[in-house]
């Protein structure tokens, strides 16, 4: 978000350490796992993919991207397995597996003192997040040979090891330690890579896309260009404000109440700040607590723009479906001799297929059209029925 040079670095490594022929990517849609509106829509997004060395795209659908780490991971997990993946490869700070194998089997056979110090630092105050770090350095403290679970990246790859291992899906596990960016970097620390946080950051704060140049692939310039030609704008949060805001207005308690993810009171303050706020940055950091982090309330966020309710997101269920974003030539062949014994149904065309998990992507992908200039709101909410996946050479 965008696709840039630590993502091609990334596909170069995990073929070479997978010795893949086929590469698949599972990706977030029109909102992303941190609560955010992608930059540009999931066709462009399929597109830099693809043109980076991706063989099929897959979207992860809403039910499971906007989560935390664990549905996200499991979600995304599933969907490979039920492409017969033989390899899942992530990218994270350690950079060496056998730290989250060991990682896991720890956690796992200290499972019930693992849960406990989580609940006790949860009734600290602090935030998910933050109280399972704190319960994992207390039972892992001054070991090398663990992941440090208090890094970003660390914690989802930890998740994709759960996800494949508690399941015994038949998987190698690779991971490729990030090299010369962090993942919250806010400015370039390098000459070559750059996190897409300061990526984005520089697209939207300086209206420019040139100085991004050296970490992007001419594709992905090309494609940021156009869709800023067609669509004049990016998406960011202060698109959608005042929708959010429109929304939290006409609200009772109890109507934000049955929103996924509202919980333990958060309604109440949040109609209360939301009349103080000016801007959804504004908004945000009035919000923020120890116990809410940044994260979680963009994600609350998102739910609320889409109405998504708590009785609308079964957790528990695994995707329906898998939705094509776009494939090479390569991956057609791919997905033409095997699809007879996908797991789940590959779909291309969206009238083909009904299911509850769809009707929240179509949902999402509606909502997300209005972050554009009213001239062109039906035009990318039209993208959801009209666009075929994405066919490269």
């Amino acid at each position: 978000n965008p696709f840039h040079n630590g993502h091609l670095h990334h596909i170069q490594k995990a073929k070479e350490l997978s010795d893949a022929d086929i590469v698949i990517a599972v990706m977030s849609g029109p909102f992303l796992q941190r609560g955010e509106p992608a930059l540009v829509s999931k066709w462009h997004r399929a597109e830099m993919a693809l043109s980076g060395g991706v063989d099929i795209v897959i979207e992860l659908p809403y039910a499971f991207s906007v989560q935390h780490a664990t549905i996200f991971a499991q979600g995304a997990v599933q969907l490979l397995d039920s492409l017969h993946c033989e390899a899942v490869c992530f990218g994270s700070e350690s950079g060496v597996i056998e730290s989250f194998f060991n990682a896991y089997q720890i956690l796992t056979k200290n499972k019930a003192i693992f849960d406990d110090n989580i609940k006790r630092h949860l009734q600290e105050g602090y935030s998910y997040p933050k109280a399972m770090s704190c319960a994992f350095m207390e039972m892992t403290s001054n070991d090398n040979n663990i992941a440090d679970l208090t890094m970003p990246n660390n914690i989802l790859g930890f998740e994709y090891v759960k996800a494949v291992l508690s399941k015994h899906l038949p998987m190698e596990l690779y991971t490729i330690e990030r090299i010369k960016a962090n993942y919250h970097d806010p400015h370039f620390t390098s000459d070559t890579i750059a996190s897409a946080t300061s990526i984005r950051k520089e697209i939207i704060e300086q209206h420019s896309l040139n100085t991004i140049s050296p970490f992007v692939n001419t594709t992905t310039l090309k494609i940021l260009e156009g869709y800023k030609q067609t669509f004049s704008i990016f998406h960011q949060w202060e698109n959608y404000w005042p929708y959010l805001k429109f929304r939290l207005t006409q609200m009772s308690p109890s109507e934000l109440q049955s929103i996924y993810e509202v919980e333990e009171g958060i309604e109440n303050r949040i109609l209360a700040v939301c009349q103080k706020a000016n801007s959804f940055q504004e908004f945000i950091s009035m919000l923020k607590t120890k116990r809410y982090t940044w994260t979680r309330l963009q994600r609350i966020c998102v739910h609320i723009l889409t109405n998504t309710k708590k009785d609308e997101m079964y957790t528990n269920e695994t995707p329906a479906y898998m939705r094509l974003l776009g494939s090479s030539k390569k991956g057609r062949c791919y997905l033409k001799e095997h699809k007879k014994t996908f797991k789940l149904p590959l779909i291309s065309k969206l009238s083909s297929f009904s299911h509850q998990q769809i009707d929240l992507d179509v949902r999402a992908a509606s909502i997300y059209a209005l972050g554009t200039l009213p001239a062109k709101q039906q035009e990318l909410s039209a993208m959801e029925y009209s666009q075929v996946p994405i066919m490269a050479d």
